[in-house]
C-alpha cells in the first residue's frame, strides 16, 4: 500500500486510480474487479460525450483488441489507431531496397522477423530467401555483429527499423563494430521519429481529442517530450503501459482532461517513464545518427526531419553509402487502405480487402503483416466471440 507521501500525491485521483498506480504484479494489472471500477469511472467522466483518442503504439493496439477493451468502453469513446507500427509506416520503396541488398552476391541480410513477410513491389524478403538469397532473422542488432564475425567472407547488412525505441540498439551495434574494426558489416538505416509524424498528422487541424502516449518510445524520450501536444495543439496526453488496467487508467486520465478542458501530459506509466527519459540511450543515438532532411512515410507522405541516417563518422558501416542506394517512391496496391488506417481515417474493417483478399497468410499491406499492425490485431482478436453486426457496431 502507498505511504502517506504517496497518498498525498494521488489525493485528486480516485481510489481505483491510486490502487492501479501502486500495483507491482501482473495479475493485479488484470484484476476484473478493478477493471470494472475503472470502466464505471470512465463512463461517469465521459457522461456520453464523444471523445476520440488515438493510440500511437502498435503494442497498445494489440492489447486493446486482445483484451477486448474497445468493446468494454462506452460507445461514445472511440479509440483510433495511429502511425504506431514502425514496420507499417515503412514505404514499399525501402522494402525494395532491402530485397535488392539481399539479392546481391556475397551479402547476408539480417533483420527482425516482422520485416521478412512485408511485401514490396518485387516480393518480400522471404520470397528473396526462397529464390536463394541469404536472409536471416535476428532478435537483436548485436546478432548481426555475431553473424559478421562468424562469416568473414560475407558482408552482413542489418536492415534496421523502428522508432526511437530501437534506435539505441542500432547505435550500440555501430559503436561496437567500429570499436572492433569489423568491416564486413553494414546497416541499412530506416529508423523513424514519432514526433514529426504526429505534427504532420495534426497539421491543418484534427478531430482527435487526445492521445494514449506510447510507453516504449516514452521510456527513451521521456514524458516531457510530449508537452507540445497540449501546449501547441490542445490535445490531452496520458502515457500508458501495456496491461489492461494500464490502458484503462490512461483512457480515464485523458477523458478527464478533455472534459475539464485542461489538456496536459500525465504519466501513469511512471514505473518505466521518467520526465527526462533515458539520457544514455539519447546520447548513443545522437553520437551515431543525425536527422535526415526528409523521409517518406507510408500513408503520411514525405515528412521533413522525420527519420535518422548514419553520421559521417560511421560512414564505413552505412549500407546506403556503400551500395549507392537511392529512394524510389512505390505506391501501395490501390485496394489497400493501410495508409488511411495509419492516419486514423479508417478502421481496418473499412478496407474492402480486409479478411478477404488481405489476411495474415496472404497480406497485401504492412498493417496486416506486422505483429504490431492494426489490421493484424483486429484480424487476430477483433472478431472473437462477435457476430458481424456486433463487430461493426463496435466501431
Amino acid at each position: 500500500m502507498p505511504d502517506r507521501r504517496n497518498r498525498a500525491r494521488w489525493s485528486r485521483a480516485s481510489r481505483i486510480s491510486v490502487r492501479v498506480s501502486f500495483m507491482k504484479y501482473i495479475d493485479e494489472f488484470r484484476d476484473p474487479a478493478i477493471l470494472a471500477g475503472l470502466l464505471r469511472e470512465i463512463a461517469s467522466a465521459a457522461d456520453g460525450r464523444r471523445i476520440r483518442l488515438m493510440e500511437i503504439c502498435g503494442g497498445h493496439t494489440h492489447a486493446i483488441y486482445r483484451f477486448g477493451l474497445h468493446a468494454l468502453l462506452p460507445p461514445s469513446i472511440d479509440l483510433v489507431h495511429g502511425p504506431g507500427c514502425p514496420v507499417c509506416v515503412l514505404p514499399r520503396g525501402r522494402i525494395d531496397g532491402a530485397v535488392g541488398l539481399a539479392r546481391r552476391p556475397g551479402v547476408t541480410l539480417a533483420t527482425f522477423g516482422d520485416m521478412l513477410r512485408v511485401p514490396g513491389s518485387h516480393g518480400s524478403l522471404l520470397d528473396a530467401q526462397a529464390a536463394g538469397a541469404d536472409v536471416r532473422m535476428v532478435y537483436s542488432p548485436l546478432d548481426a555483429l555475431a553473424l559478421a564475425r562468424a562469416n568473414p567472407g560475407r558482408t552482413v547488412v542489418f536492415f534496421a527499423i523502428g522508432f526511437e525505441t530501437t534506435a539505441p540498439g542500432t547505435a550500440l551495434l555501430l559503436r561496437q563494430a567500429r570499436a572492433e574494426g569489423v568491416k564486413n558489416l553494414a546497416v541499412y538505416c530506416n529508423h523513424v521519429l514519432v514526433i514529426p509524424a504526429l505534427r504532420a498528422l495534426l497539421a491543418g487541424g484534427s478531430e482527435l481529442d487526445g492521445f494514449i502516449g506510447p510507453g516504449h518510445v516514452s521510456a527513451i524520450l521521456g514524458g516531457d517530450a510530449w508537452a507540445f501536444l497540449p501546449r501547441e495543439y490542445g490535445k490531452a496526453v496520458a502515457i500508458s503501459g501495456f496491461e489492461p488496467l494500464d490502458l484503462l487508467q490512461a483512457v480515464l486520465l485523458a477523458v478527464r482532461q478533455v472534459v475539464a478542458g485542461r489538456p496536459a501530459v500525465e504519466v501513469p506509466y511512471a514505473r518505466a517513464v521518467r520526465p527526462e527519459g533515458n539520457r544514455k540511450a539519447q546520447a548513443a543515438v545522437s553520437e551515431v545518427f543525425e536527422t535526415r532532411p526528409d523521409f517518406a512515410w507510408r500513408g503520411l507522405g514525405i515528412i521533413p526531419a522525420s527519420a535518422l541516417r548514419i553520421r559521417e563518422a560511421f560512414a564505413d558501416w552505412d549500407a546506403e553509402r556503400r551500395y549507392g542506394l537511392a529512394d524510389v517512391v512505390v505506391p501501395d496496391p490501390p485496394v489497400c487502405r493501410c495508409g488511411d488506417v495509419l492516419r486514423g481515417r479508417a478502421k481496418p474493417w473499412d478496407c474492402r480487402a480486409f479478411g478477404t483478399a488481405c489476411t495474415p497468410d496472404a497480406p497485401l499491406g504492412a498493417c496486416m503483416v506486422s505483429s504490431e499492425g492494426a489490421c493484424a490485431a483486429v484480424h487476430q482478436y477483433g472478431r472473437l466471440g462477435r457476430s458481424a453486426p456486433d463487430f461493426q457496431e463496435a466501431r
